[in-house]
Order: C-alpha cells, then sequence, then structure tokens
C-alpha cells in the first residue's frame, strides 16, 4: 500500500492532509475547552450548536465553492484556503463571546468545505491508475481513523505543559504546513471544454449524482454510514460512563476500537476490491452496521461494546471508503470537483439529520430503542440501494445519440454501431444527459 507515496505529487498532497487532520485535531480538543471556559455549564450547548453550523457550512458551501473552483488553478486554491483556515485559528484563542466562536467556526468551515472536495477531486488526476487510486484511498481512510487517536493524545501531552489556548497554535502551523507542502507541487488542473453559469456550475455535481444509479446507491450507503456512525460518536459516552458506570478513560478505549475496525478495514480492502467489486464490498459493510445496530439492543457488558463497537468500525469503513472509486468512474476530470462537492454535501446533509437524532432518541425514548430505530433507517438504506444500484453496473454501455450529426467526432469514441448507437465509458455530461434505458 505505502508503495503510491513514491509519487512525489501525492507523497506531498498525502501529507498535507495528515499534518492538517493533526492540527483540525487539536482544534476540536481546544474549542471545546474554550467552550467550557466561555459557557460554563452550557457549554454542551455551544458545541452542539458549533457542530450545527458546521454541518450547515458544508452542505452548503462546498456545491457553490465547486462552481468557482473550476475557474481557478486548484494549488492557488487549496493553498489559500489553508492560508484563511490558518488565519481563523490565529483568532480562536482570543475570542471572548461565544457568537464569535460561532462566526469563526463559520468561516473555518466553509473553508474546509471548500478544500476538502477539491483535495479529493485532486487525487484521482494525480493517480490515474485504479489499483493506486484505491490504495490512496485506503491511506486517507486510516489518516482519518488515527487522527482521532492522535490528536487527543497529543492534546492531553502537550496539555501538561502549555494552556488550551496554545493547541491553537498546533493547528496554525498545521495548516501552514500544509499550505507549504500544496504549494511544492504541481497540481493538474482541468478546465471544461465550454464555459458555463453559474447555475449551471453550482447544481451541475449534484446533477449528475442523482441521474447516475450506482452514485443513488452511494447516497443510500451514506443514510446508512451516518445512522451507524452517530450512533457511535454521539451515545459512546452515554452507554459507558451512564448505563456500565466506567471512566472517561473506557469511553476513549470503546471509541479506539471503533476506530481500530474501521482501520483494519480500511487495510484490506485494496485486496478485497481485487476480488469483489465495489457493490458487493459496500453493501456487505452496510448490512454489517445494520446487524451490528440490532444486537447493540441486548448489548450485555462492556466488553461486549467493544466487540460491537469493532464489527461497527469494519462494516463503517467497508461501506464508506470505496466511495471515491465510485465518483470517478462517474465523471469526467472536469467534472470531478463539483461532483465530490456534491459527495460532501449531501454526505453531510445525512449526518445533519442523522446526529441530533440519535441524541434525541436516546434522551425521549432510550437507547435500546434508538438502536432499533437507527437500524431500521440504516436497513430501509440497504434496501434502497439493492434497488436503486444495479448488480450489473458495467462502465461501458451501449447507448443512442438520435441527434447527433454522422460527422460528429464523438462517434469516433467506443465502438460504432449502426442506428445512431455507440459503446463507450459512459458518464454523464454534456453529451449524455441521461442514464440509458436497456436496449
Amino acid at each position: 500500500m505505502l508503495g503510491i507515496l513514491a509519487n512525489r505529487t501525492y507523497r506531498h498532497l498525502f501529507a498535507a492532509q495528515v499534518i492538517a487532520l493533526i492540527g483540525t485535531g487539536l482544534a476540536t480538543v481546544a474549542l471545546g475547552l474554550l467552550a467550557f471556559e466561555l459557557a460554563g455549564g452550557e457549554a454542551g450547548a455551544v458545541l452542539g450548536t458549533a457542530l450545527a453550523i458546521k454541518m450547515i457550512a458544508y452542505v452548503g458551501v462546498a456545491p457553490v465553492a465547486a462552481a468557482f473552483a473550476e475557474r481557478l488553478p486548484r494549488r492557488a486554491m487549496l493553498v489559500s484556503l489553508d492560508l484563511v483556515r490558518a488565519a481563523v485559528a490565529v483568532l480562536l484563542p482570543f475570542v471572548v463571546e461565544v457568537w464569535q466562536v460561532y462566526v469563526l467556526i463559520f468561516v473555518l468551515q466553509s473553508a474546509s468545505a471548500a478544500f476538502t472536495p477539491t483535495f479529493q477531486a485532486t487525487i484521482p488526476d494525480v493517480l490515474p491508475d485504479e489499483k493506486g487510486y484505491t490504495r490512496a484511498l485506503s491511506l486517507s481512510r486510516l489518516a482519518y481513523d488515527l487522527e482521532s487517536l492522535v490528536s487527543p493524545m497529543l492534546a492531553a501531552a502537550l496539555l501538561t505543559v502549555v494552556s488550551f489556548h496554545s493547541l491553537f497554535a498546533g493547528t496554525v502551523i498545521g495548516f501552514l504546513v500544509s499550505a507549504a507542502l500544496v504549494v511544492s507541487v504541481m497540481l493538474p488542473s482541468p478546465r471544461p471544454s465550454t464555459p458555463r453559469g453559474i447555475y449551471e456550475r453550482t447544481t451541475r455535481g449534484t446533477r449528475i449524482y442523482l441521474a447516475t444509479p450506482r452514485l443513488r446507491g452511494l447516497l443510500a450507503v451514506n443514510m446508512a454510514v451516518a445512522a451507524a456512525g452517530a450512533m457511535v460518536i454521539v451515545n459512546t459516552v452515554v452507554i459507558v460512563q451512564g448505563e456500565f458506570g466506567l471512566t472517561q478513560r473506557a469511553t476513549a478505549l470503546a471509541l479506539a476500537a471503533f476506530g481500530g475496525g474501521s482501520m483494519l478495514a480500511a487495510l484490506a480492502l485494496p485486496k478485497l476490491l481485487e476480488l469483489a467489486p465495489d457493490r458487493s464490498a459496500m453493501l456487505a459493510g452496510v448490512l454489517l452496521l445494520v446487524c451490528g445496530l440490532l444486537f447493540g439492543v441486548a448489548v450485555p457488558s462492556y466488553q461486549g461494546l467493544l466487540q460491537l463497537w469493532f464489527a461497527l468500525g469494519l462494516g463503517y469503513s467497508a461501506a464508506q471508503t470505496p466511495s471515491g472509486r465510485l465518483l470517478r468512474r462517474s465523471s469526467q476530470p472536469e467534472d470531478r470537483p463539483a461532483l465530490f462537492a456534491a459527495q460532501f454535501a449531501l454526505s453531510h446533509a445525512c449526518w445533519l439529520v442523522t446526529y441530533p437524532l440519535a441524541g434525541w432518541l436516546g434522551v425521549n425514548f432510550g437507547l435500546a430503542a434508538t438502536f432499533v430505530i437507527l437500524a431500521c433507517i440504516a436497513g430501509a438504506a440497504l434496501i434502497a440501494a439493492f434497488l436503486v444500484w444495479p448488480a450489473s453496473d458495467p462502465e461501458v454501455l451501449e447507448h443512442p445519440h438520435p441527434g447527433l450529426p454522422e460527422d460528429d467526432p464523438h462517434w469516433a469514441e467506443g465502438t460504432h454501431h449502426s442506428g445512431y448507437r455507440h459503446a463507450h465509458a459512459f458518464v454523464i455530461d454534456k453529451l449524455h444527459p441521461e442514464w440509458p434505458r436497456e436496449p
């Protein structure tokens, strides 16, 4: 898997991702402590509002940012967004009012909502080989999982010698180093063949997404992943410390078990995806999430919870990690930023639903009912994915062009058949606005 780091451009981008993630993790810890300093017993409400602002920024800003991304060099855009995030981190230690936290968090997360899809859309252009790209997806998943483990431990170590305000300095350094690594390499910036209006650029990614059967299946998978992930993230502390009466360390260990399962699946996926199609691996992961949520109703002990969270981590990563492969297969290079932005926004819209739902159900109906209801949501998503994502999902499809002149150069692509039909790798674009029906 580490062989792809021989590619200098990808190596620098991956290092930028890891360093920025660690900086973000330090900011997350520091933000919780800042909220407590400003709001005391109401810190939970402050953090909940900040999380809602984050999700709203992700859902609303990503498609708009993608509309402008195609007119800007990717490297310049990524570096500028890292600098914006660093500037916000510089200001956070100096806030004295809760509303100031909300404004800065919105700016920070808006920059992240523009940065992340553009960054993700660049990787398949840097690593055009599918095997290399699959390994890059697994490394990215590992980076996210390791960040969730390393950042809290690093923050705890730093807090023994500095105040929590100094943690924001680590965030600033992380974003500045990320910007330096990005600026050190040349990045491809495919441009659309014809100019597009602002509405076309803003909505294009979502329209491609919803017109592609495999991506409609991915949207259902996103909902299942969000249902299971919200249960783990929102209610682990309630189960461990409220139900079992254990310590904060036990809570951290339970979350680590979930991250460990996710990491193991990410390590295994490159080999697995050489033997099984994306659809089979991802839907098997969703099935594991559904079964895990149902088993959660009767989890007998803390040790049983650790095993259950590990299994959910396996399903979480198996269902989520290959999504980049689907997006790559389903778009022209110039449309990838818009499509990755659509995935970013739509997947976070699922989390915007499941995060508050997991908390509200737990408070009002108990944890057993929460497990069942979220399992039902994940199960319905699994059924939807089976129905809208065909088991036979070839890249090359035969399709008609009834209004296309016979001398149009597009006929030279793929195999030319009679009757205004030909076959080639099919994606939704200007010449192919709809998915072809079975002949």
